[in-house]
């Protein structure tokens, strides 16, 4: 399927030309312009992002990564408890997932106590949550399938005899 094509081409690279995901897609350029704004339209895009590493950039912001139990309500199950915290600004994602708890959350914050004043005033007064488990990312070393640190050299292991 031509936009399956044109996904994998942006998820490699969003800022690559029209003419080059063209040629590579095997396409017309308003084919897969035309391909492009379909998936926007229809919702299946719903952005582009670029990958940072905030090293680099000298941010201090501070992330984390929140596991939620939640109580499911009778008519929509977790849904309901995940669009209200999927409303706070604080969030930056949210997913349903299977293990033993049933969403987890990545937030975002100026500092520790404002990370940690969301949890405890926000999130765990949210009405179906019963418990949270907050784990502070320390260091990114790798995103979206790029690797954060420019030292990619291969260093093999001394084996001593």
């Amino acid at each position: 399927m031509k936009e399956e094509k044109i996904l994998q081409l942006l998820n490699e690279n969003a800022r690559m030309s029209l003419a080059e995901m063209a040629l590579r897609a095997e396409m017309a350029e308003n084919e897969a312009e035309a391909a492009i704004q379909s998936l926007e339209k229809s919702g299946v895009i719903r952005g582009y992002k670029p990958i940072l590493n905030e090293a680099e950039l000298g941010e201090n912001k501070v992330k984390a990564l929140i596991e939620v139990r939640v109580t499911p309500r009778r008519e929509g199950g977790f849904d309901q408890v995940a669009q209200r915290i999927a409303r706070y600004p604080e969030v930056t994602d949210l997913f349903l997932v299977s293990g033993s708890f049933d969403l987890l959350l990545t937030v975002e914050g100026n500092s520790l106590n404002e990370v940690a004043s969301f949890v405890s005033a926000k999130l765990s007064t949210i009405e179906g949550v019963l418990s949270t488990s907050t784990a502070f990312l320390l260091k990114k070393y790798k995103e979206s399938g790029r690797i954060m640190q420019n030292d990619e050299e291969y260093k093999r292991l001394k084996i001593c005899p």
